[in-house]
Order: structure tokens, then C-alpha cells, then sequence
């Protein structure tokens, strides 16, 4: 039997690292899409839509499967997205520190035009880090590629106090999610989804979640 194609379409070293958990094979082809949401456009609507893009723009060129995933860190009506440099960094971190917000992972799985996609969402909370805290982290670089100018898994400024859902899902990569849509087309991982997930997975709700309760 051939061995399944496997694109990610993605260049996050996140993503590549808790795809890799599966031992499954597969290639990296980042998508170039436009990511500016559209006029009061949610939060949890932009991920779908963004990932179903990635994965279509990819999925046109080979005739394998497509993952291709999207983060957004939301709250109420404002958007929080990468930040453009240090300064809105810091601007975000001082907005979210101390409260909730919700993080919102979309997956979409596509082979030509046939494609499916999933979404979870979680609550995250963030600690009430220190003006000083918050500088010393964004001199690192670290938060400036980020949905939401942080990290979850950085074991030195450890942002997050509390996440009630997947924490895959929040670094960028729901593993049960990306193992229900590789199973709902066939494709066999050599380890399961608890095999695989680094935060416990039994503890946490890694299952989609179409319409969140705001907060």
C-alpha cells in the first residue's frame, strides 16, 4: 500500500513539532493567503476561514492530503492578532494581562477541492505579569511571531495561569482534532491522539466547538 501524502501547510515550528508527535510523514508547503479579517467578522469564523484558505491554496498544487491550520486570539469584538513590533507587544500583553480571552484553533483537511475542517476553543487566562515582566519578554523576541504577543508553552515567562480546553489547541494544533479528520479520510497514524499530546490528553476538551459562549 503507497504511503499517504501529507502536507503541512504551515512554516510554524509549533505546528511542525506536535504534527511530528503522530510519526507520520509529511511535508511542509507554507500558504501565502490574506489574513486581514473582514468588518465584525469573529473571531472563530476568521480561523475557519482562514484555514480552509490555506489548505485550498495549497491543495491545488499536489494531489495529496492538505492540514493547514489558524490561530486567533479573541475577546469580545476585538481581534488580537501577531503584533506588528515590540511596542504593540507590550500594548497587547498590558490588555490581556490579568483577565480572560478566548483562543480559537481552526484545522481543515483538503485533498483537491474536497476538504473539512474543525475548530476548538478555548478560555485562556493570563497571569498579572509585571510592567518590568512584560518588557524583559518582549526583549526576547519571543512574542512577536505570536497570535496574541505570547506563548504558552515559554517556561520562563509562563504567561498563562489557567486554560480551560486543549492546550495543543492554544500553541496552535489540537491533536485530537487533526486525528478526527485524518481518520474520517482514511489516513491511519502510527500512535494515537493520548500517545501523542503533550498536555495530558485525557484531561482536556479537544473537541470542536462551533459557536463559543462569549465573555
Amino acid at each position: 500500500m503507497p504511503a499517504v501524502r501529507l502536507i503541512l501547510a504551515s512554516a510554524s515550528q509549533r505546528r511542525r513539532a506536535l504534527l511530528d508527535t503522530f510519526k507520520l510523514p509529511f511535508a511542509v508547503g507554507a500558504a501565502d493567503v490574506d489574513e486581514t479579517p473582514r468588518p465584525g467578522e469573529p473571531g472563530h469564523e476568521l480561523a475557519v476561514r482562514l484555514a480552509r484558505a490555506k489548505a485550498l491554496t495549497v491543495a491545488g498544487g499536489t494531489d495529496g492530503f492538505v492540514l493547514a491550520a489558524d490561530t486567533v486570539v479573541w475577546r469580545r469584538d476585538h481581534l488580537y492578532g501577531k503584533p506588528e513590533d515590540a511596542d504593540d507587544a507590550r500594548a497587547i500583553l498590558r490588555q490581556l494581562r490579568g483577565g480572560t480571552h478566548l483562543v480559537t484553533t481552526a484545522v481543515a483537511l483538503a485533498r483537491g477541492s474536497v476538504i473539512d475542517e474543525r475548530s476548538v476553543t478555548s478560555r485562556v487566562t493570563l497571569r498579572a505579569m509585571r510592567n518590568d515582566e512584560i518588557e524583559a519578554y518582549v526583549a526576547s523576541g519571543d512574542p512577536l511571531d505570536k497570535a496574541g504577543a505570547y506563548a504558552i508553552q515559554n517556561r520562563d515567562f509562563k504567561p498563562v495561569s489557567r486554560v480551560t480546553g486543549c492546550r495543543c489547541a492554544v500553541v496552535g494544533l489540537p491533536i485530537g482534532v487533526v486525528h478526527a479528520l485524518l481518520s474520517s479520510r482514511g489516513v491511519v497514524t502510527p500512535l494515537s491522539p493520548r500517545e501523542c499530546c503533550p498536555y495530558r490528553y485525557g484531561e482536556n476538551r479537544c473537541v470542536p466547538e462551533a459557536r463559543p459562549a462569549p465573555i
